[in-house]
């Protein structure tokens, strides 16, 4: 298969995870709700952004404080388990309720134990990545409903912030990516560029490792790489909160920017989700009465092209060889899309910001 085919094929199955997790969340919003699975008393309080950012801080250094100490296995069975729950908000929408059992669709956590057991036995690439898909359609319509526009504008500008100071400035990410890459769990969409890719065969670069060789993630005996080479591997922030992955990156050492080589390339799930939240959120509480387009408000439709271009402008960066933050681009184009398509449906900059009722 020619390089440049499957480039092609690697990137068209990114944009599918990504839609599918958009328009899955959009269509999870009303089941939801009617499910009374509305966490908040009031959406609109902008300080709901700040309780949930500081959650994902401390989620974060306490797996920091895991790979630390030692306790990645216990790490590892906590977010399977995680993925597994998440999931079955999905499977009792999607399935129909044919056998109750205590008050809940006994399909759907059939479904949802099966999906933790093969996530936990069999964590290739395609489990991964379905798995992320699953939950992030479920973390981005949970917290769709839960972040009126402002608290999500909030969450998404200072997690963008976040990202890039843990990434280009603190790289604490570096050591995260390196533990979480290694317990093989749903944090990564996981995208083989090569026939036969395993990502249980594949190799991890240490972010503290000071040997000069690469790992191709090709499943050869090949030592970890030294920072330089962390620095292409994902670099999550947190999974016991599932919409906190944040940059993308490449598993390969051999990159020039003219032809690329890579066996895998891996998108932080939070990457996914994070801009998803705003798309949920625009086509949730938008007025009624603003035009739509095949069901979805022009402001929600504007941060879905929004999320696509700002990924386009990451993957470029990303196959040129370069690792990158993902939530800048990515959060930064939905809510520059967002509010491009608030403006076109004839809202005004504060209706769109959610600024009218403060002023």
């Amino acid at each position: 298969m020619g390089e440049y085919r499957r480039l092609a094929l690697g990137v068209a199955l990114i944009v599918a995870i990504f839609l599918f997790i958009q328009v899955s969340a959009i269509s999870l919003l009303d089941p939801f709700i009617d499910g009374g699975l509305q966490p908040v008393e009031d959406p609109e309080d902008p300080t709901n952004s700040l309780f949930y950012i500081a959650i994902i801080l401390v989620v974060t250094g306490g797996m920091l404080l895991a790979f630390k100490y030692e306790v990645a296995g216990v790490l590892r069975i906590a977010i399977v388990g995680a993925g597994a729950w998440i999931s079955t908000y999905v499977f009792q929408v999607w399935l129909p309720p044919t056998v109750t059992l205590g008050g809940y669709n006994a399909l759907a956590l059939l479904f949802a134990a099966a999906l933790g057991i093969i996530l936990y036995v069999h964590p290739e690439w395609y489990v991964l990545d379905a798995a992320g898909a699953l939950m992030g359609a479920a973390a981005a319509g949970l917290f769709g409903i839960t972040f009126d526009i402002l608290p999500a504008i909030v969450l998404l500008s200072v997690l963008a912030v976040y990202d890039a100071i843990s990434v280009y400035r603190t790289e604490h990410m570096l050591t995260l990516a390196s533990g979480v890459m290694d317990l093989k769990v749903p944090v990564v969409l996981v995208i083989p560029m090569t026939p036969g890719y395993s990502f249980l065969d594949a190799s991890v670069p240490e972010a503290d490792d000071s040997d000069d060789s690469a790992s191709s993630g090709d499943g050869n005996d090949q030592s970890a790489a030294g920072d330089e080479d962390a620095e292409r591997v994902l670099r999550p922030q947190s999974m016991d909160d599932p919409a906190t992955a944040d940059a993308s990156a490449s598993s390969d050492d051999e990159q020039d920017g003219d032809s690329f080589e890579r066996d895998a390339l891996f998108i932080g799930l939070g990457d996914a989700i994070i801009p998803s939240i705003l798309v949920a959120s625009a086509t949730f509480f938008t007025p009624p009465e603003i035009a739509t387009v095949l069901g979805i408000p022009l402001p929600a439709l504007g941060a879905m092209l929004g999320t696509f271009v700002g990924l386009a402008i990451l993957l470029r960066m990303v196959i040129a060889g370069r690792a990158h933050a993902g939530l800048p681009l990515l959060n930064g184009g939905a809510i520059g899309g967002y509010l491009l398509g608030a403006l076109i449906a004839g809202m005004s900059l504060l209706d769109a910001l959610g600024l009218a009722p403060y002023l």
